[in-house]
């Protein structure tokens, strides 16, 4: 299975590429892992609704441009439904029994993403209601992948 990763802007704290390095290696038994990252547009300080439209349309598009043709879709999501880690699992393994083999999961910068991305997305979830930096769901994301690929192998995911 191929999973892509398809976000905004680059990860600098230590830590969180530590971590997400550590989770894509437990991957590579499972599938192929790419991430696929975009600059971040500028956003001035305190801009106006018609410059934050224009900043976040750019960014969209660009999101949806690098997005791997025939791949299922998954945008996250503030206002997305919320899913258990054995729910993400069983949508994985129900797309992979389907001949879904690409899977795509996109994250939004700062300022989010405008309607069109969730228009392209095939399902929308969010990790939780709180709110969370793009770099830090980054990390996030790759262990409930991780995780969900442990749970359809039948292998203990919760100490």
């Amino acid at each position: 299975m191929q999973i892509t990763i398809v976000c905004v802007g680059k990860i600098k704290e230590k830590y969180l590429v530590q971590g997400i390095a550590e989770y894509a290696k437990r991957l590579g038994p499972f599938c192929r892992l790419e991430t696929v990252s975009i600059n971040e547009e500028k956003m001035p300080d305190n801009p106006s609704e018609a410059t934050k439209n224009q900043v976040l349309t750019r960014e969209t598009q660009r999101l949806l441009a690098v997005i791997p043709e025939n791949s299922y879709v998954f945008v996250l999501d503030v206002i997305g439904k919320q899913i258990s880690s054995p729910e993400l699992a069983q949508k994985m393994s129900d797309l992979a029994l389907e001949g879904k083999s690409k899977i795509t999961f996109v994250i939004g910068g700062a300022f989010g993403f405008t309607d069109t991305l969730r228009k392209r997305a095939d399902s929308t979830i969010s990790f939780s209601k709180m709110t969370f930096t793009h770099q830090m769901i980054r990390m996030l994301l790759v262990e409930q992948i991780y995780r969900a690929f442990k749970i359809n192998h039948g292998e203990k995911y919760h100490w």
